[in-house]
């Protein structure tokens, strides 16, 4: 076997069974509790291999025959030292299901990744986690619901985990960091190539603030299959999955479905019934799936307490209280300390609303305006 740093044989073993056709994490994880690290699973034959539960007989000779055949058993190895090397060009790390850092939660699915490659930091695995997903291609009340609930989550000391793609996934990612608190993200390609931020607008800040995670190696080809894997682990990794909006198919219903599956809370923001991305959330309130969200309390009542030093103090919430721009001091202009409702200031400005609504969330995580029950909008005191 190629010789590689202590401690990181079975890493290296699991790279190499990934290189093993018909072999994937559930069949992995039960060859890696039979040998442990040891490498000499490498010279295990046919019968030992048969022995272990999920594996037949003609799998058994051909993970044999593999390892048997000097080519392909030289050709997986080379290919697992290569990803090594890559770890440390891209300062990443791999986290295998036998070290005390993999993510606890992520452990009880049924098929957890034998290997994870991080880059940044996992946090406490005490902290309560939310994995906030929904469409693409979202309106401009699912941006702001899942801005203001990820935002309140990670004030309030919860983990947001999303798939960092565009639309709520993004929207999540920001409001979290934008609050100071964690986040993770969990791609469906390898961690090198973050292909839906590639200006680095959110991924430099989330590696700050938490972690890119995924079970692909670097380099990999991106297929359409991996966006199902990879959102097992957005679900396996929390303790609850929230829906903002989703029409009745996308990779946001079935994040909800694995976390039915794997035991987890599902909530789901109701939307209007004449919108094709509150269909599928609609769908999870109405058939008893999912629990509706109105307010993040409707969240945290369903989450164990953070532990204390993960809690922003909501009276000095960590918000960066940047200069408001030109456009936001243009609109403070029609809101004063009376409350006026979002129609209006749309009148009084000449805005369109979507355009709108991202201004005025701005203003409120600046602390510049507080929002009101019915959409309305008034002047904080600081701000005069």
């Amino acid at each position: 076997m190629t010789t590689l740093p202590a401690g990181r044989e079975a890493a290296f073993l699991m790279l190499v069974l990934s290189r093993i056709p018909g072999l994937g994490p559930a069949r992995i994880n039960a060859i890696i509790s039979r040998f442990g690290g040891s490498p000499d699973l490498l010279h295990a034959g046919a019968d030992d291999f048969q022995r272990i539960t999920g594996i037949g007989e003609q799998l058994s000779g051909e993970i044999a025959g593999f390892l048997r055949q000097p080519e392909k058993r030289r050709a997986a190895e080379q290919e697992a030292i290569g990803q090594f090397e890559a770890l440390e060009r891209c300062n990443a790390r791999l986290v295998t299901i036998l070290d005390p850092g993999y993510p606890s939660l992520l452990k009880e699915i049924y098929d957890p990744p034998p290997v994870l490659f991080i880059r940044g930091s996992l946090p406490n695995p005490e902290q309560p986690s939310i994995a906030v997903v929904g469409t693409r291609k979202a309106s401009a009340y699912g941006k702001q619901a899942s801005m203001e609930i990820s935002g309140e989550l990670a004030l309030r000391g919860v983990l947001v985990v999303s798939g960092l793609a565009y639309g709520i996934d993004s929207a999540a990612h920001e409001a979290a960091l934008r609050a100071g608190g964690k986040t993770v993200a969990v791609l469906a390609g390898g961690v090198d190539d973050i292909y839906t931020d590639p200006r680095g607008r959110l991924w430099p800040k989330i590696i700050e603030q938490g972690a890119l995670v995924s079970e692909e190696w670097f380099g990999s080809e991106m297929l359409p299959a991996k966006f199902p894997k990879r959102n097992r682990i957005i679900s396996g990794m929390t303790q609850g999955t929230l829906v903002v909006e989703s029409d009745l198919k996308g990779g946001a219903l079935i994040t909800a479905s694995y976390a039915l599956e794997q035991n987890r809370e599902v909530f789901a923001v109701p939307g209007s019934i004449y919108s094709g991305n509150s269909r599928g959330t609609n769908r999870l309130i109405q058939t008893g799936q999912a629990k509706a969200v109105l307010s993040v309390d409707d969240i945290l009542e369903e989450l164990p307490a953070p532990p204390i030093d993960t809690v922003k103090q909501q009276q000095e919430p960590a918000i960066v209280r940047a200069e408001l721009s030109r456009e936001e001091n243009e609109l403070m202009r029609f809101i004063g300390e009376e409350p006026v409702h979002l129609d209006t200031l749309a009148l009084r400005s000449g805005l369109d609303i979507s355009v709108l609504l991202v201004l005025l969330f701005e203003l409120e995580l600046k602390k510049a305006v507080r929002q009101l029950p019915g959409q309305f909008f008034q002047k904080t005191r600081r701000h005069p």
